[in-house]
């Protein structure tokens, strides 16, 4: 893996246009900032296993819109000591040639001040953030403080989201569009259903935009399956499940090759 310093990580949009140019679907990972001893070892080889940006949560203590697997990872980071000036000062010291995106909820952003949070998000070198539970209505404060700082705001479309709505989602938001796989939390899933091919279809319908399926990418069957219709994919639940179950770097990072190798050939 080519190794960066952290000034020089690639930006989020313009990255993963040029790898879709390349007829490559995106694999985005998630991994919740201080899971485990060893959560850096994580991302770096989830990279190594092919994922075109990695998304980090950074714990919060009321995740309203996670399923149990990331709100028992989130609290098991908490547990540890994690706090978002730990996770910023840690993901720091990586070096990347992918992207990093963090994902937080309002509350902690507004605690820390936009202008605080997007500039320290920027410092660490991250180039994207998922304000998951930020509604579109609210988002204009948030959004100009991280452009300001070069910070691009991914915003999530559900399968209730009217076309006028979607169309000011990718207008406002920049890096991807994030489609929910459902109305609900995230978790594994063994299928996504027609309702996320068709907001696939209706998000790709009004931007050029990457878009993203997540919230319930289980494995290479569900990520195939979301990736005939999207960009790529979001997975999270089943790497942060397998880290909670004790497995190894190795061991969970295997099941990403596994994605990685299914996504080659849609």
């Amino acid at each position: 893996m080519t190794r960066t310093a952290t000034g020089d990580r690639p930006q989020l949009e313009a990255h993963l246009r040029e790898r879709r140019s390349q007829k490559r679907k995106l694999l985005v990972p998630f991994v919740t900032a201080g899971v485990s001893a060893d959560w850096l070892d994580l991302v770096v080889a989830l990279v190594e296993a092919g994922a075109d940006a990695i998304e980090i949560g950074l714990p919060f203590s009321d995740p309203m819109l996670e399923g149990v697997t990331i709100q028992q990872a989130s609290q098991r980071a908490l547990e540890r000591g994690m706090t978002t000036t730990r996770a910023l000062h840690a993901i720091a010291e990586l070096e990347l040639d992918v992207p990093l995106i963090a994902m937080t909820y309002s509350n902690l952003i507004k605690r820390h001040g936009y202008e605080d949070f997007c500039r320290r998000l920027s410092e660490s070198g991250v180039s994207g953030l998922i304000p998951v539970d930020t509604p579109l209505d609210e988002a204009g404060p948030l959004i100009k403080a991280a452009r300001t700082n070069h910070i691009e705001t991914v915003l999530v479309a559900a399968p209730s989201t009217p076309d006028d709505r979607l169309k000011q989602i990718a207008e406002v938001g920049s890096g991807f569009v994030y489609a929910s796989t459902v109305m609900g939390t995230t978790g594994e899933r063994t299928s996504l259903g027609q309702q996320a091919a068709d907001l696939a279809g209706r998000v790709r319908a009004c931007t050029d935009r990457p878009v993203l399926l997540g919230f319930g990418i289980s494995g290479p069957e569900t990520a195939v399956e979301a990736a005939r219709h999207a960009d790529g994919v979001v997975m999270g639940a089943a790497l942060m499940r397998r880290v909670l179950e004790g497995q190894t770097v190795d061991e969970v990072t295997g099941l990403a090759r596994q994605v990685r190798e299914a996504l080659e050939a849609v």
